[in-house]
């Protein structure tokens, strides 16, 4: 068989890369390793950027999101009791959208499906071959028979622990990786959330967070420990900690349940250097990992994506291989922007283990001025809302 671009993962960025090149009559080939019911089952966030949106626009996948989405015009940080708001649309111009990452993948799934998109599930064994040649290919088995996919382009799409990222060699590619000495334990309940708008919380106990998916489905997290087991956690235990942890006034007013889905995310960040090799192009997970404290690892495979389609379609169109020649540098320069803010608004919320009282001191006296600062809340809501493309 034979494609223009193969790419390897079915998850979102995948899929919107696929579509993307659809609109503009590039063939591609998306090969998942899970089943797509497994794919729809995982739970992610949902904060989307503009430039996220913009592409969901582009891609003719944009309809049920703003009938269904959010759009949020601020969000509220707190510290002990003291709490307040950043507001995105004074500071920008532009909200963010909150809808699940999960519908967005639905959304996609539904258009590639309705344009007849080649999706191979369940695939096995997946080896990218002569990346570095103007005729690579991939293998891959599925249902027990071996196939090969001949192509132009390969983009990995398929996350940190998937092959293409592997496949560039060790004395090739740079890792730069920071580990952080905690997790995010996270429940989801059927509740209205405690604030129509997200709350970041700093609280002596460790970080908490208050989100949503829809009015009546609710995104709660408690900073833990690395080792920690969701089975050590009641949900009354969490609710209750939960509360110590937010402002007193929002605790008073949060609605209680049983969880319907509890687990423990683990915080990393993470980036490989080249995100290209030959014509192999790494996106979204599989070149950089981010915390998830600001909502960037979406929406960072989302930039990927912009710069490597851009970068096909000017090959295709044009016969110019300047995009993708330089699609490692552009999306390795906002990588490194995104990287920084999801560093510094952990290290401002969160309650890291060697601290000292100067350092907590330090970090109250950070959020303030953040509160007092114009210019600070200017720079934090352009980068929450996602710096430009």
């Amino acid at each position: 068989m034979k494609t223009q671009v193969v790419i390897i993962g079915g998850g979102p960025s995948g899929l919107l890369l696929s579509q993307l090149l659809y609109t503009r009559g590039i063939e591609s080939v998306v090969l998942e390793r899970k089943s797509k019911d497994y794919v729809l089952s995982r739970i992610r966030a949902g904060v989307l950027e503009q430039g996220l949106l913009g592409l969901l626009e582009q891609a003719g996948c944009a309809d049920r999101m703003r009938k269904e989405g959010l759009p949020h015009d601020g969000t509220l940080i707190s510290y002990g009791d003291e709490i307040f708001r950043i507001d995105f649309t004074e500071h920008t111009g532009t909200p963010v959208m909150v809808y699940g990452q999960t519908e967005v993948t639905r959304d996609l799934y539904s258009a590639r499906e309705a344009a007849g998109g080649q999706i191979e599930f369940n695939v096995e064994d997946v080896v990218i071959n002569d990346a570095t040649t103007d005729s690579p290919y991939v293998t891959y088995v599925v249902d027990g028979k071996s196939r090969r996919l001949t192509c132009d382009f390969i983009a990995g799409c398929d996350g940190f622990h998937g092959v293409s990222r592997k496949t560039i060699p060790e004395d090739v590619r740079t890792e730069y990786e920071k580990v952080y000495p905690f997790g995010w334990l996270g429940i989801l309940s059927e509740t209205p959330p405690v604030n129509h708008e997200l709350i970041y919380a700093n609280s002596d106990r460790g970080f908490a967070l208050c989100s949503m998916r829809n009015p009546n489905l609710s995104r709660y997290y408690i900073q833990c420990r690395t080792d920690d087991d969701p089975n050590n956690w009641s949900d009354s235990a969490f609710w209750e900690e939960l509360k110590r942890r937010i402002p007193a006034d929002q605790a008073a007013k949060l609605v209680t349940g049983p969880s319907i889905e509890k687990s423990i995310a683990p915080l990393r960040s993470f980036v490989t250097e080249p995100m290209r090799w030959g014509r192999l192009f790494l996106c979204g997970d599989a070149a950089h990992i981010v915390p998830p404290t600001g909502a960037k690892g979406l929406n960072l495979a989302a930039s990927d994506v912009h710069y490597l389609f851009n970068g096909l379609s000017d090959y295709y169109r044009n016969g110019s291989s300047e995009g993708i020649e330089q699609y490692s540098q552009r999306a390795l320069s906002r990588v490194w922007k995104a990287e920084r803010f999801s560093w510094w608004f952990s290290s401002i919320t969160h309650q890291y283990p060697d601290q000292t009282p100067f350092d907590l001191k330090m970090q109250v006296a950070e959020l303030e001025f953040i509160r007092s600062n114009a210019a600070a809340q200017k720079s934090l809501a352009e980068n929450y809302v996602g710096l430009p493309y």
